[in-house]
């Protein structure tokens, strides 16, 4: 069939060819111009973009930075012969929890406590001296020194209780037990030759005492530990074994650390310096993966701590694990023989104290520090009450007093436990009544 135009006819054994014309320029030349549009309207959108959250930031650190002091906790200790582990003597402390807005800055006294300079000798013997021991409690590290209790106490009797003429001091330092805090009633405490000694006893006190789950929980040597402790000897009878000043030398190895992400890192350094990151951090805006000790790493400390004649009874019957939660266990009805063993290592300390302040005329009082501890009935408050009833200590129930008073007890404690100025308010609300009713132990 003959095509239409001017007849020609296609070769049969050549491939067509169909002409494809270019479009025409002035439609090249709009799609550029359209395409460099979009890019530079791109551009300055990004750019504007960068510049707000600039912006942003810049405003947000400068807001945070005048209206939060600073970021970081700065915590520093010294290692004391005999002692253990105390503060660095009047040493600036500074304690930051953004969570709750609370910054807190003290000094130490130069003994190497948070409290107040010690009054003097002849200003203690002339009234009623009253020596606080204890850890974190004690320490209270989250108020300033005019806040808490034992100062606080000291306050109020000298309104309600003038002729008592009442005097205190504190010794206490974070994570210790009552058999490493007796140092603090020998070096210092007893100086002052006080009438009135009172443990505050914090529930993870019975697992302090105890050396091997101590040893655990900071990964130290239970051989070379950093404050006073106690083992067993070939015969089954607890000695006391003297702080070592080479502990650092003998800690547990760490080879299993919980893996970062190198944005993980890089957050974590940013929120380190800067106050807008961490408020976003406290606020949940940035998500950095939480540093946890790992399972494997525990059960690597708890075989090598259980191989110590010390801390066998750690194998036997109880397997720790990441998440763990030492103070909770004695929340238990029926423990496991390490932790009964904490409890025999508790009374032990209790019992040294009880010669102490026999030895030096003084009264033995227990002060139950929080809520977690309030009640008959708590297989906690039973275990110390026990104890220190065997020796005839009288208990302060913190959670009692507040109770009776129609108080709530977490309103006066931060979200993280300790107790805030309120809390620290009634727990001496809670020894003053107690020694309204007990004013012959200042005579």
């Amino acid at each position: 069939m003959p095509f239409k135009n001017e007849g020609y006819a296609p070769n049969p054994f050549r491939p067509m060819r169909y002409l494809v014309l270019p479009p025409p320029r002035k439609y090249v030349r709009a799609l550029r111009a359209a395409t460099r549009t979009t890019l530079r309207l791109a551009a300055w959108n990004a750019l504007f973009v960068i510049a707000g959250l600039l912006l942003i930031a810049l405003v947000g650190e400068a807001y945070f930075r005048l209206t939060r002091p600073f970021i970081d906790s700065r915590i520093t200790y010294q290692f004391v012969d005999g002692v253990g582990l105390i503060r660095e003597p009047n040493a600036e402390l500074r304690y930051a929890n953004w969570g709750e807005d609370n910054y807190v800055v003290s000094r130490a006294n130069s003994q190497g406590f948070l409290d107040r300079e010690p009054v003097s000798a002849e200003r203690a013997a002339s009234g009623c001296h009253i020596a606080f021991i204890g850890d974190s409690f004690v320490e209270a590290k989250e108020v300033s020194s005019a806040y808490k209790f034992h100062a606080r106490l000291e306050e109020m009797a000298a309104r309600e209780l003038p002729h008592l003429g009442i005097t205190t001091q504190a010794y206490g330092i974070a994570n210790t037990g009552q058999i490493n805090q007796l140092p603090f009633y020998d070096e210092y405490a007893r100086r002052l030759s006080p009438k009135l000694v009172v443990l505050v006893f914090y529930l993870n006190d019975f697992a302090d005492n105890s050396i091997a789950l101590q040893a655990l929980n900071s990964g130290a040597d239970p051989n070379r530990m950093p404050y006073m402790s106690a083992q067993r000897d070939a015969h089954g009878v607890m000695t006391l074994r003297s702080p070592d000043p080479e502990y650092r030398r003998f800690r547990l190895p760490r080879p299993l650390r919980s893996s970062k992400r190198w944005y993980e890192s890089a957050l974590g350094r940013l929120v380190r310096v800067s106050h807008f990151a961490k408020w976003a951090e406290t606020e949940g805006l940035i998500r950095i993966k939480a540093s946890v000790i790992s399972e494997s790493r525990i059960m690597t400390w708890a075989g090598m701590i259980a191989e110590h004649p010390c801390c066998a009874s750690l194998a036997d019957g109880w397997q720790p694990s990441g998440g763990w939660d030492l103070a909770r266990q004695f929340t238990e009805e029926r423990l496991p023989p390490v932790f009964d063993e904490a409890l025999e290592y508790t009374a032990f300390g209790v019992e040294q104290f009880k010669r102490r302040a026999e030895r030096d005329g003084a009264t033995l009082i227990i002060l139950a520090a929080t809520g977690d501890m309030g009640t008959r009935g708590d297989p906690q408050f039973e275990r110390l009450s026990a104890i220190a009833e065997a020796r005839g200590i009288p208990v302060i129930s913190d959670y009692a007093y507040i109770v009776s008073q129609g108080r709530d007890a977490w309103g006066g404690r931060w979200l993280e436990g300790h107790w805030n100025a309120t809390g620290h308010r009634w727990a001496a609300e809670a020894v003053l009544e107690w020694l309204k009713a007990n004013r012959d132990v200042c005579d």
